[in-house]
């Protein structure tokens, strides 16, 4: 069909025609149930809400090695003090002989064990003991890689991997698609579709490999697995394409599923709603930085002949930008995507 523009009126009437085919396109896909783009803003703040929601009410967590435990016997201050839980697992008490296993009991087990020993040893006939744990350093859970805060979160109650996200403060843009925990000695999380288990026996390590999606998207509390001091909460980095001018409908940054993943040309084209009306997907250009020069090479790119099958598809690789210009974009291209990028300012990231 064509389209004869006589003047102005026909010229905003093709507008609003565009317009209402933009608006009538979005209202199928949210019918038909299309994948939305999300930022990783959004996806960090479904993490907090998540892991709200999942938090769990305290509880007796076992001492360990390097705990500082404060110790009081009521009525009886002079036997009261604040101890810290050595490398074999005990703690030296006044008057009483010997050391006391104190690793691998809670505090409320520990309290029954010394008031035991202060009434074998004729020192308090009705001791009542309360034991605190003043400093938690025996349950370290390392988190690593493409979060926002790099850190060791100490496991004083039954935690989950999404409030030790949470804690993180969520994933960075370069995130990849899975989170990786790797642990030693903890049982496995139950047979779920989308979790994978492997087991290092050189290093005696259990390798768990859970994907994004499915821990924020699934409503399946299976994926969202306990955590246990001594593992390491890893967020592999993987990358983003740049997919900028005015000839797409979407621009922004897409982060690729895995680290080394390319993508086509026509798919970054996709991930970005597609072109618009007005594009001039022939003066499209890829803009890849060039190690040996510091600069960014252009490499021209004609989509109408990917199109057609007449050339085959272009492949991106990380920090790519490919840049689409419309018919007023063309004398600003370079300037336009290396200012955009730059700056960063105002460029969204999608996931």
């Amino acid at each position: 069909m064509f389209i004869t523009v006589r003047g102005v009126s026909d010229c905003l009437w093709v507008k609003s025609a565009c317009l209402l085919a933009v608006l009538v396109l979005g209202s199928w896909q949210a019918a038909h149930g299309q994948a939305k783009d999300e930022t990783p803003q959004q996806t960090n703040e479904k993490i907090q809400q998540l892991a709200t929601a999942a938090r769990t009410h305290p509880v007796d967590t076992p001492i360990g090695t390097g705990d500082l435990l404060h110790i009081e016997v009521f009525d009886v201050p002079e036997l009261s003090r604040e101890v810290r839980v050595g490398d074999a697992g005990d703690i030296s008490y006044p008057l009483i002989p010997g050391k006391i296993q104190a690793s691998g009991l809670t505090p409320f087990e520990l309290e029954g064990k010394i008031e035991q020993l202060l009434i074998e040893n004729g020192l308090v006939s009705h001791p009542q003991v309360s034991v605190f744990v003043k400093e938690q350093n025996s349950q370290p859970v390392s988190i690593v890689g493409a979060v926002q805060h790099t850190m060791v979160y100490q496991v004083i109650r039954p935690t989950t991997l999404l409030e030790v996200l949470s804690a993180a403060g969520g994933i960075t843009d370069d995130a990849g698609s899975v989170v990786v925990i790797t642990r030693t000695a903890h049982t496995a999380p139950p047979k779920t579709e989308g979790i994978s288990v492997s087991n290092d026996s050189d290093k005696d390590q259990q390798i768990i490999t859970i994907r994004l999606q499915d821990l924020l998207e699934s409503g399946n509390a299976a994926y969202n697995v306990q955590v246990y001091g001594g593992d390491v909460v890893s967020v592999p980095r993987a990358g983003i394409v740049y997919v900028l001018g005015l000839g797409v409908v979407q621009p922004g940054g897409y982060v690729l599923q895995s680290h080394g993943e390319q993508v086509s040309v026509l798919k970054a084209i996709a991930l970005a709603h597609g072109m618009t009306v007005f594009a001039k997907g022939d003066s499209a250009v890829i803009m890849r930085m060039n190690p040996a020069t510091g600069n960014r090479d252009q490499i021209p790119v004609h989509i109408s002949a990917i199109e057609k099958h007449k050339t085959d598809d272009v492949l991106m690789n990380s920090n790519d930008i490919l840049y689409v210009p419309d018919s007023k974009g063309l004398k600003v291209l370079a300037k336009g995507a290396e200012a955009a990028v730059g700056i960063g300012a105002g460029l969204a990231v999608y996931r």
